[in-house]
């Protein structure tokens, strides 16, 4: 099989499944993101988890206040999903996990030709890192049950325009498991 994948792990973090900024059903993709990263692991597929660290003077935080402060326990990535030894993880200050942390350069210096999107929020920052993954040239498979948003609508409305206006393909944590499986 012709893909060279990597996983994104977006915003997994203290504030977006426990927190004042959580999904309403972030727990319930807890566990396929878990098969997903346990997977990738298996396959030498890299796993790389994007999370946000904010500065007191990030403009995010004119919108949503405080959260994932950089020295806050709130931003660190939820105990059922940390990190092993052998992932990377790299932290943003705005929506997108492209902007400003070298993630274009690393995919590349990894010959990775495609990026399979989990996490939190569905319209926010996993929408923003599938729009800068699409300008960026890589292809774009979304893990349809291991994204949530705050609301049904926003989860529907975001991977609706990811298929259509971004062309990615939507794929349950199964189906992702079968196609790695190939690899």
């Amino acid at each position: 099989m012709d893909l060279r994948p990597a996983l994104l792990v977006i915003d997994m973090l203290k504030e977006f499944v426990y927190g004042r900024l959580r999904s309403p059903s972030a727990v319930t993709i807890v566990p396929s993101i878990k098969v997903l990263i346990e997977k990738a692991h298996e396959k030498n597929v890299p796993v790389i988890y994007l999370a946000d660290k904010h500065y007191p003077f990030d403009n995010e935080l004119k919108i949503w206040g405080p959260h994932a402060m950089i020295n806050d326990k709130e931003s660190e990535v939820i105990e059922d999903l940390k990190p092993s030894d052998r992932d990377l993880v790299l932290y943003k200050r705005s929506y997108s996990g492209f902007r400003d942390t070298g993630l274009a350069l690393i995919l590349r210096d990894l010959g990775v030709d495609t990026v399979i999107l989990t996490g939190i929020h569905t319209h926010i920052c996993v929408l923003h890192t599938a729009i800068d993954a699409y300008y960026e040239r890589f292809k774009l498979i979304v893990a349809e049950d291991a994204v949530a948003a705050f609301s049904k609508e926003d989860h529907e409305y975001a991977l609706r325009y990811m298929q259509q206006v971004l062309g990615a393909e939507l794929k349950t944590t199964r189906q992702l498991v079968e196609l790695l499986d190939k690899l």
